[in-house]
C-alpha cells in the first residue's frame, strides 16, 4: 500500500507566488528560461536554471551552476521569499485549464515504495538527465522538482479533499503567464492529515508516476549516497498524486534530424510498406489510434499503420511503439531514442506549430504528431512491469516549481 506524509514546505510569500512560480526546469532550455525569467528577480528559475545568472556559454551541468543554485536559494531564504511550515502539512494544488479542472494532493512518497515497486515505473531513464538532478538535489539539500503520480481513483479520498477546499480559503490563487489558474491550499490539521495518511495506506495499494521518472530515480540514488539514515527527509520524495479520472494526456511528439542518406522519395517508398501514405494540404492531427501525422518538406500526410506494423501485446499496440520499430528504428536507424542525438521530442501542448518551425528551419528534416497514450493503456503496462519507449506521455497543465520545495539536508 502507499506510504506517503505530510512535509514542512519551503514555500514564498503569498504575494510574491505568482512571480516566484516558474514552469518546470525540463521544459524550458537555458535561452528559454533566460527569457521567462527577464526582470523577474524573485523567479524560482533562478534555482532550478541557475545557468540564467551566469555567463552564456557555461557548461549547464558544471559545478558552478549547482553552486549557484545552492546560493540563490539560500539567497531566497535569507531575504524571507521563501519560508519554511512551522509544522508538516499537506498540500492541496488544483490547477485550471481551459476550463478543465484537476486537483491533486502534494506529499512527500517513500523512496522504499519507489524501490520495492509499490510505486510504478512506465519508462526508462537516461544516466545523463539523473545525474543532473543528483548533482542539484545533493548541492542545495533540496528537491525541486515535483514528481507527478497518479492512483486510480478513490471516493473517500476525494471526499476528505473536497471538503477541506469547501471549507478553508486557499493560500495560493493565481493565473500564470500562460493562462493557467494555480491554486493552493494548506492542510494544516493533524486529524485530517492523519486520515488522508491512512486513506491511502488502506485504499490505494499503487501509485504510477506519470511525470518525473528521472526524479523519482534520481531521489532514490540521492538517498542511497546520504547513507540510507533511517530518519532522513531523503528517504522520502517529492510528489503530487492526482486521481485518475481527472488526468489528460497530451500526445509527445518527434522531430528527427536527417533521412538517414535516403531521398525523400526513397524515405516514402520505404514508408508505404507498412503504412498507407497519403498527402494533405493542411496540418494533421491524429484523431484515432494507428495514425500518425508527418511534416516533411512542407507538406503535411497521413500515416495509418497496417496490421503488419503492429502486435496486439499491450507494448506493441502502442502509437509510439509502431513508429519506433517502424519508422525510427528500421528506416531511420535511430536504435535507442533515449541517447541517440539525431532525434528530439516536442510535448503536444506546444502544437504542431512548433513541428513545422523545427523543420522549417532546417534544424530537423522530418516531424511526427501521435495519438497520445491513454491513462488505462499506462497503468496496465506499469501493472504488466513492462516499458513503454522513452517519451510516450505528455501531461498537461504542468505544476508549478517553488511554490512548494521539500528539504533533505
Amino acid at each position: 500500500m502507499a506510504t506517503i506524509k505530510p512535509f514542512s514546505a519551503l514555500r514564498p510569500k503569498p504575494e510574491l507566488a505568482k512571480e516566484l512560480a516558474s514552469p518546470p526546469y525540463d521544459v524550458l532550455n537555458s535561452e528559454e528560461a533566460r527569457k521567462e525569467a527577464a526582470g523577474k528577480k524573485y523567479s524560482f528559475l533562478h534555482i532550478t536554471k541557475s545557468e540564467i545568472d551566469l555567463p552564456e556559454n557555461i557548461d549547464t551541468h558544471s559545478q558552478q551552476v549547482y553552486d549557484k543554485a545552492k546560493e540563490n536559494l539560500e539567497s531566497f531564504q535569507q531575504k524571507g521569499i521563501l519560508f519554511s511550515e512551522e509544522k508538516p502539512c499537506y498540500y492541496i494544488y488544483q490547477l485550471i485549464m481551459d476550463g478543465k479542472s484537476q486537483t491533486g494532493l502534494v506529499c512527500v512518497s517513500s523512496v522504499d515504495d519507489y524501490e520495492k515497486d509499490i510505486i510504478k515505473k512506465h519508462e526508462l531513464t537516461r544516466p545523463d538527465k539523473e545525474l543532473d538532478r543528483i548533482n542539484h538535489m545533493k548541492t542545495i539539500g533540496a528537491q525541486t522538482g515535483n514528481v507527478f503520480l497518479a492512483y486510480k481513483t478513490n471516493e473517500t479520498i476525494h471526499k476528505t479533499i473536497e471538503d477541506w477546499k469547501a471549507s478553508h480559503h486557499p493560500t495560493y490563487d493565481f493565473i500564470a503567464d500562460d493562462g493557467i489558474k494555480h491554486i493552493v491550499w494548506v492542510v494544516n490539521d493533524d486529524a485530517t492529515n492523519e486520515r488522508i495518511t491512512k486513506s491511502f495506506l488502506q485504499n490505494i495499494p499503487f501509485t504510477y508516476i506519470a511525470d518525473g521518472h528521472h526524479r523519482a530515480a534520481s531521489a532514490a540514488k540521492v538517498r542511497a549516497a546520504l547513507g540510507n539514515n533511517a530518519t532522513s527527509e531523503a528517504n522520502y520524495f517529492l510528489t503530487t498524486l492526482f486521481p485518475s479520472d481527472q488526468l489528460h494526456i497530451l500526445a509527445y511528439n518527434r522531430v528527427v534530424k536527417d533521412l538517414n542518406g535516403m531521398t525523400e522519395e526513397e524515405f516514402l517508398n520505404q514508408l508505404e510498406k507498412k503504412f498507407l501514405v497519403g498527402k494533405l494540404d493542411k496540418p494533421f492531427s491524429p484523431a484515432g489510434l494507428h495514425e500518425f501525422g508527418m511534416y516533411l518538406n512542407g507538406s503535411w500526410y497521413e500515416l495509418v499503420a497496417k496490421e503488419n506494423a503492429y502486435t496486439d501485446d499491450p507494448i506493441g499496440i502502442l502509437d509510439v511503439t509502431i513508429l519506433q520499430e517502424n519508422i525510427l528504428d528500421k528506416i531511420l536507424a535511430i536504435k535507442d531514442v533515449r541517447t541517440d542525438k539525431r532525434i528530439d521530442f516536442v510535448g503536444g501542448i506546444r502544437g504542431l506549430d512548433e513541428l513545422e518551425k523545427r523543420v522549417n528551419s532546417g534544424e530537423m528534416k522530418v516531424a511526427f504528431s501521435l495519438y497520445p497514450v491513454s491513462i488505462q493503456q499506462l497503468f496496465d503496462i506499469a501493472d504488466s512491469g513492462k516499458i513503454m519507449p522513452p517519451k510516450s506521455t505528455w501531461f498537461e497543465p504542468k505544476l508549478r516549481d517553488g511554490l512548494l520545495t521539500h528539504l533533505i539536508l
